[in-house]
């Protein structure tokens, strides 16, 4: 069981180290996106960046990768193998293999976590990033929020403590990811949501 375990951690790692933004903007803009506004590979830069379409896109392909690596860790080593991917996904998206270890934030790939989690976690989540994003039009505070959302709730409805570790661990994460945010917020230098024109490919 420990060697499935493992497999299935550096399976989810390699999964999450494959970052869309940064395949994005190599393939069809020639560059890439961590040399562009704040030089993150999340769906917010690359939306800044190249337009709403492509931040969508880098969204959803984030997404979709935490997502494979759940289902992938579940089928190899069950209950353990599901956090051990997921986790292991996460740490790949911020860090990345392929790409020097400077990957995003986290906060699509811990989205996904918290739809295999528990939808209603998930629905929550949505529900504050919603909420906070139209409030403050600021996404880091929504991301912020939504993150302490999955946190508090996977450790107050999920009934086994693997899984709930899993919710907090992916939650303190994005939170840390986010800590050059959080000094901008505290100096009132943290920017509002805003989206730059498709550049031409």
């Amino acid at each position: 069981m420990t060697a499935r375990i493992v497999l299935s951690a550096v399976l989810g790692y390699l999964i999450g180290s494959v970052v869309t933004a940064i395949i994005i903007s190599r393939l069809v803009f020639k560059e890439d996106v961590r040399t562009q506004g704040s030089g993150n590979s999340g769906a917010t830069n690359a939306a800044r960046v190249y337009g709403l379409r492509f931040g969508v896109l880098t969204f959803l392909g984030d997404f979709a990768k935490g997502i494979l690596a759940c289902l992938i860790g579940r089928l190899i080593a069950g209950t353990y193998g599901f956090a051990a991917a997921g986790a292991a996904c996460i740490a790949g998206h911020c860090f990345p293999v392929w790409f020097d270890f400077r990957g995003g934030k986290g906060v699509s790939v811990g989205a996904a976590l918290a739809l295999m989690l528990d939808w209603r976690i998930f629905a929550a989540a949505i529900a504050v990033f919603v909420l906070f994003a139209f409030v403050t039009r600021i996404v880091s505070v929504a991301s912020i929020c939504a993150t302490l959302t999955v946190g508090v709730l996977s450790a107050v409805l999920l009934p086994e403590p693997i899984l709930k570790a899993l919710g907090v661990l992916a939650a303190l994460t994005v939170i840390i990811m986010h800590r050059t945010n959080i000094g901008r917020l505290i100096l009132g230098t943290e920017k509002k949501m805003e989206f730059g024109k498709k550049k031409r490919s």
